[in-house]
């Protein structure tokens, strides 16, 4: 028989490490070849980690719960060619018992050795037990899931005394739960207050007439999505003016490693996404290279996965600028924080109407503030602001994005 290895994936250079969050099989279980066996969490992306070969889990290494690093031994499987998809056999390798133990608690006959061992090694009470065998006798599943419900209810009735907290009497219908942070929630405010203390974070802001990008769309929408099968949304816009004043303002592109400032001679724009775990940051690759109806299909994508969970690290790691957009939460106005080792990030917020004086005249137009926070080390005040302007300009004027101007 041969002994298999189950490793932690090469985990990227961003990612410092990940927690096991479950493991889907115990020791003695049957694997079938490319069955999940574990689950591990990053603080970008769940992982799901299956088996190289069918056999039997020997061995669980970490156990849920524990850190892990890249390539860390997570458990052992013993190989075996015979096990076929189609059965459904449990605990082939019986578990070690000390030879000492006390069989003599229970002395029905209708008890195979195997359930007696186990019944006196967790001292139960067989009555207690439903037995699914011939006949309502009690077989070993019957005994472990017995332990498994009990296990469970124990689990429950601590969590309930622990997270509902008893107060004064005035008072005696309030109460309070406490859960640990997810290893996404806790990485976030990691990388937020790593980029607070570490870069001199400002912020500057303009504010963009919307009316010219919403006259476009009402008049274009409906053929654009005729003609792409995607619905033409405000993100590509954004997206797309952000590259021009990227190209124009290379240090809004660029990052700092010690004491050199990398220039970046390509556009990967992170796009920050709410998804139920928290916020994720996908990144659209060659930006410059797509055309709007690509990033709109791109972003969906995104959004559909970082939902499920099935985002990917790749489509996580990299990026050298990143848009988020908290208008679609009613954000009238932000200051965000920069995602590390990138310069710079864009934020846009809801449009509502005000009164704006155009050419001498009050008119009604819907506007948008923009807010770009930037790294001060790098980036200089006369370059932000010209970024944003620029962006702004674009937006405006969506035909400067056609004649680069």
């Amino acid at each position: 028989m041969k002994r298999i290895e189950i490793l932690v994936p090469d985990l990227p250079e961003s990612v410092m490490d990940a927690i096991v969050v479950n493991w889907h099989k115990k020791p003695g279980d049957q694997v079938i070849r490319d069955e999940i066996l574990v689950e591990i969490e990053t603080d970008k992306v769940v992982l799901e980690i299956p088996a190289v070969d069918s056999g039997v889990l020997e061995s669980i290494v970490k156990k849920e719960g524990a850190i892990v690093l890249s390539k860390e031994l997570l458990g052992y499987i013993i190989a075996n060619d015979k096990v076929e998809k189609t059965t459904n056999i449990k605990n082939i390798i019986p578990p070690k018992y000390n030879d000492d133990i006390n069989l003599e608690k229970e002395n029905d006959n209708t008890l195979t050795p195997a359930v007696r061992r186990l019944i006196a090694k967790h001292e139960l009470n067989p009555s207690n037990i439903k037995g699914s065998g011939i006949k309502d006798r009690i077989i070993p599943d019957d005994v472990n899931k017995h332990i498994k419900d009990k296990k469970n209810k124990n689990i429950l009735t601590e969590q309930k005394d622990n997270t509902n907290i008893k107060v004064s009497s005035s008072v005696s219908n309030r109460n309070e739960k406490s859960i640990p942070m997810t290893p996404l929630r806790r990485r976030i405010a990691e990388r937020l207050l790593k980029a607070k203390n570490n870069a001199a974070i400002l912020t500057t802001f303009n504010e963009v007439n919307m009316k010219p990008i919403l006259d476009l769309r009402k008049q274009y929408g409906e053929s654009f999505e005729n003609r792409h099968g995607i619905r033409l949304g405000l993100m590509s816009f954004y997206v797309k003016a952000t590259v021009e004043a990227l190209k124009r303002y290379p240090e809004v592109n660029a990052s700092i490693n010690d004491l050199n400032i990398i220039y970046h001679n390509y556009f990967d724009i992170s796009i920050a996404i709410s998804t139920p775990r928290g916020l994720v940051t996908p990144v659209l690759r060659n930006v410059d290279l797509m055309s709007m109806a690509e990033i709109e299909k791109k972003i969906k994508e995104f959004s559909i996965k970082g939902r499920d969970g099935k985002l990917t690290i790749d489509e996580l790691t990299g990026g050298n600028f990143t848009i988020t957009n908290g208008g679609v939460f009613g954000s009238l106005m932000s200051t965000p924080i920069i995602n590390p080792p990138q310069s710079g990030i864009l934020g846009m917020h809801i449009i509502k109407d005000r009164a704006m004086v155009v050419d001498g005249v009050v008119k009604i137009l819907p506007m948008m503030y923009l807010a770009l926070s930037y790294d001060h080390r790098l980036i200089d005040g006369r370059e932000s602001v010209s970024f944003l302007i620029t962006i702004k300009n674009m937006l405006e004027d969506p035909a400067r994005l056609l004649l680069d101007v």
